[in-house]
């Protein structure tokens, strides 16, 4: 039974396209016919409207590490199961035939459940990406890259020197299969890096 509540909260959690809610009831129009047609909040920014920008942002973070937090607290067994469907429920939404977002704010919002050290290192290394290359999409995937990379040394550097040490949930594999689930959201976007007509970000 936990795992089926685990598994239902999680994906419709992440689900939610506060993207789209907010700019159909405040914007007055559909964000999948703006800019790249993403429901995420750099899409959201297109539109011109900041505020409506910064509470997808929000929102989109909330959906990811309000699950987490749950399980955490009640199903610490299936802590992981919940990090990945919250994931997915923001990629795969149900109500718009599985065309979700690229889950960037959502992987934010599960990182920050799993370890604040890791979050704030992701959000240093987009935001130094994004100043020097204006690409949200390249800042993301640089950036969820470094946090698997980071995380990997240092449990493995702690572990060399104390091989008791408890980390509680191991999440070395899990970042991982992240990173490869933050490449397949950007395939387009890489191409389009590669094909350079990747949209910049106005700073």
């Amino acid at each position: 039974m936990d795992i089926i509540i685990v598994i239902l909260f999680s994906y419709l959690s992440g689900s939610i396209p506060f993207g789209l809610i907010l700019t159909k009831i405040f914007g007055d129009q559909d964000i999948r016919n703006i800019g790249s047609g993403n429901i995420g909040a750099t899409n959201v920014l297109r539109t011109g409207n900041k505020f409506l920008a910064a509470l997808t942002l929000v929102l989109d973070i909330l959906k990811g590490y309000i699950p987490v937090i749950i399980a955490q607290q009640y199903f610490p067994g299936l802590i992981q199961l919940s990090c990945l469907l919250a994931f997915l429920g923001h990629v795969f939404p149900v109500w718009l035939k599985f065309e979700g977002g690229k889950g960037v704010a959502t992987y934010l919002g599960i990182l920050i459940a799993l370890s604040y050290t890791l979050s704030i290192l992701f959000i240093f290394t987009w935001i130094v990406v994004l100043l020097i290359f204006r690409f949200s999409s390249l800042s993301s995937m640089f950036a969820s890259f470094t946090v698997c990379v980071i995380n990997f040394f240092r449990e493995n550097a702690i572990q060399a020197i104390d091989p008791n040490f408890d980390f509680g949930t191991d999440i070395k594999l899990l970042l991982f299969v992240f990173f490869i689930l933050m490449i397949f959201t950007h395939r387009k976007n890489i191409s389009n890096l590669k094909n350079k007509t990747e949209i910049k970000i106005k700073i």
